[in-house]
């Protein structure tokens, strides 16, 4: 297992992380990758980088998930990052075949601030056949 330090410069962001995760798979092996973020304010997901819809998927756990009204809010004022975290989740399982992540064509792994900005880290982990 392999972890990787990343900092977010916004709240709610996003960061392709499809080398990191690359450079973690061994060279000719086959199995999969799992990508884990430890992190109860942050996800990971696949979606295409281009930066129109990086904008939107900011945008889009925006507007449904409120900013504010939250009775988690009273704690410390963050229960809609939970919330939009919740809907990301906090891993993905990518297929690994001759040492290449078997993503879709216009798939990448971006992970996901939803309280930034922050100091995060994920995890890749390699299991083979």
């Amino acid at each position: 297992m392999e972890t990787f330090a990343l900092e977010t410069d916004e709240r709610l962001t996003t960061v392709d992380i499809t080398d990191d995760v690359r450079d973690a798979v061994p060279a000719d092996a086959s199995g999969v990758a799992t990508v884990f973020v430890g992190h109860t304010t942050a996800g990971v997901c696949l979606q295409e980088d281009e930066h129109r819809l990086r904008r939107d998927i900011v945008d889009f756990l925006g507007e449904v998930v409120a900013d504010e009204g939250w009775t988690h809010d009273r704690l410390d004022g963050n229960a809609d990052s939970h919330l939009r975290a919740t809907l990301l989740g906090a891993s993905e399982t990518i297929p690994v075949v001759d040492g290449e992540l078997e993503t879709g064509t216009w798939q990448s792994v971006l992970f996901v601030e939803c309280d930034g900005p922050r100091k995060r880290e994920f995890r890749v982990q390699f299991v083979g056949e």
